[in-house]
């Protein structure tokens, strides 16, 4: 089983988007996937259609509890051939329980045996910092997915991760963690900044960058709000075409990507936002015509911002 851990210390740079789609794209390549959330942030499990809070049991029990196996944890994604092993806050707290235990770095690995059998590929969503889990899900590692967004500080963050690799690999294994690859996200082709951080990049690390990038795309941003995939939300769409051919790219498939057909076309935000603040006491400031309209009757009235002049 491939095991690609998606990391990069560097928030904001597109990782979590890169780990749901790009699982989907792969499943839709009729490969059998596990996408592990191992972030306590839980993005790739809401962007999957889950509510974190009402799990009964997330990647936490299996990594926390030996008697919990990783299969029984597995949910159903609303691709058939992707399954999601969710995440939730308690996540938080597995890097103080498991660095209690002796060799923590292998918990993931071993975890994985069990089901290596039932899957092609494991894509695991790290979180933002090199603690225990991500470390674990280095080492378990046989690929790894820098996604790299064409900014300086995206920089710092790879330099941090390349380290890491290193000091990994002398550790435990030379081929843990043995593919490293640098996918650039959220490109802008018309800034400067942009172009030159691409082309410093190819230059340097040549080959270890993937010709896909993936450019800037709202349906990227919307797609979470409907608890689905790019591929799924706006199969058309840029950003669904340009993870299918990332796919293509890891399974060294030369065909051309052609985009789906035959969904409508959904536009905006998916979810009233007012349920994510439900439990929160409401601001005092409010204002009271508001209260009778729908937001999706608000948002045909036009915006209401500080006009600053230039």
């Amino acid at each position: 089983m491939k095991t690609i851990a998606v990391v990069n210390q560097k928030g904001g740079c597109g990782k979590t988007t890169t780990a749901v789609n790009l699982s989907a794209a792969l499943a839709e390549q009729h490969k059998n996937v596990l996408l592990i959330d191992l972030d306590p942030q839980a993005h790739a499990t809401i962007g999957l259609g889950y509510d974190p809070d009402v799990l009964e049991r997330t990647v936490y029990d299996a990594l926390a509890r030996p008697q919990i196996d990783l299969a029984d944890v597995l949910q159903q994604t609303k691709m058939d051939q992707l399954m999601l092993a969710p995440a939730s806050i308690i996540l938080a707290s597995a890097d103080i329980e498991l660095s209690q235990m002796p060799q923590k770095e292998l918990v993931l690995g071993n975890r994985l045996t069990s089901v290596r059998d039932d899957f092609d590929v494991c894509v695991v969503d790290c979180s933002p910092s090199f603690g225990v889990l991500t470390i674990s899900a280095l080492v378990a590692s046989t690929d790894v997915i820098v996604p790299v967004q064409a900014h300086y500080y995206s920089m710092e963050g790879l330099r941090r991760v390349m380290e890491t690799i290193r000091l990994i690999r002398d550790r435990f294994h030379p081929y843990s963690a043995e593919n490293v690859n640098i996918l650039l996200t959220l490109v802008e082709d018309r800034t400067t900044l942009s172009k030159q951080i691409q082309i410093q990049l190819r230059e340097f690390f040549g080959s270890k960058v993937f010709n896909t990038v993936i450019h800037t795309n709202v349906r990227l941003c919307e797609a979470p709000s409907a608890g689905e995939s790019v591929l799924l939300y706006a199969p058309r769409s840029r950003g669904a075409l340009e993870y299918r051919a990332l796919a293509a790219e890891m399974l060294d498939d030369a065909e051309d990507i052609k985009p789906a057909r035959g969904k409508p076309l959904r536009r905006g935000i998916q979810k009233d936002l007012s349920v994510l603040f439900r439990d929160l006491p409401r601001p005092k400031e409010e204002i009271p015509e508001y209260e009778a309209a729908s937001w999706k009757e608000r948002e045909e009235e036009p915006l209401q911002t500080n006009r600053i002049p230039i």
